[in-house]
């Protein structure tokens, strides 16, 4: 057991479930969040998009925080994608040390709330220093239990695809694995965070519409809620709105 007690109890869950109008029985289990909007919040008000950036790490800490209070068993963000590294250096280089601050600042919040840390992604195409900064709070994190989240980082989702299938195609070239075997659940286990299983939720704000490579495998049977607020300006309560929506569907994974 982590020496950081939980804050968060059982009955403060069911208490913050009352008070957003949610039915505990009906919460998705793993929610994924395409975080757009960022620059245009900033260049909205004539201010650099680096700026958008930085208030958008705020949003993260709220975000995490009442998803933990309300039971969610996963969160993952889509904090960096593989086609981001094609911006101009100096908005990766202003990202990365966003993303060395957050992870800094934000670790006593994750101890605070007991959320452990992961991240999935070409992790290896960091900065050194960002890098053995995730690493770190990744395994000071590691014994918590009340919720994951997950920092989609240099992710791309055609990559964890064709990541997946070259480690399939070793195993089966070393003759650890029959090809006649392989099945979806075989895909499954070669991704990178086999554990996180599929999404329930995706949210998209900024109004926009597109997956953008983000978890195809994961998201088949996901339900899409697009949030017209910009990440910036995306708090509590357009959270529990967006799960209010999920809520009100009716899933049925391809059956009546």
């Amino acid at each position: 057991m982590n020496s950081h007690a939980a804050s968060l109890s059982p009955a403060a869950t069911e208490s913050a479930l009352r008070t957003a109008g949610l039915d505990p029985a009906r919460l998705p289990r793993h929610v994924g969040i395409i975080m757009d909007g960022n620059g245009r919040w900033a260049t909205g008000r004539g201010w650099e998009r680096v700026r958008g950036h930085r208030l958008g790490a705020e949003a993260v800490r709220t975000v995490t925080t009442i998803a933990a209070q309300l039971g969610i068993v996963r969160l993952t963000l889509y904090a960096f994608s593989s086609e981001n590294w094609s911006r101009p250096q100096r908005e990766i280089d202003v990202l990365m040390h966003l993303l060395r601050d957050f992870l800094r600042n934000e670790e006593a919040t994750l101890h605070a709330n007991h959320i452990r840390l992961e991240a999935i992604g070409q992790l290896d195409r960091l900065p050194t220093p960002v890098l053995k900064e995730l690493n770190r709070v990744r395994s000071a994190t590691a014994d918590h239990t009340r919720m994951v989240l997950s920092l989609a980082i240099s992710y791309g989702g055609r990559d964890e695809l064709v990541d997946a299938c070259r480690r399939i195609a070793s195993r089966a070239k070393a003759g650890e694995l029959d090809p006649t075997a392989i099945d979806a659940s075989t895909v499954q286990d070669h991704l990178y965070a086999p554990a996180g299983g599929d999404l329930d939720l995706v949210i998209r704000t900024a109004g926009e519409l597109r997956l953008s490579n983000f978890m195809p495998w994961q998201s088949v049977y996901a339900e899409y809620v697009a949030s017209p607020a910009l990440w910036p300006d995306f708090g509590e309560a357009d959270f529990v709105t967006c799960l209010r929506e999920y809520q009100r569907r009716e899933r049925r994974f391809g059956g009546l």
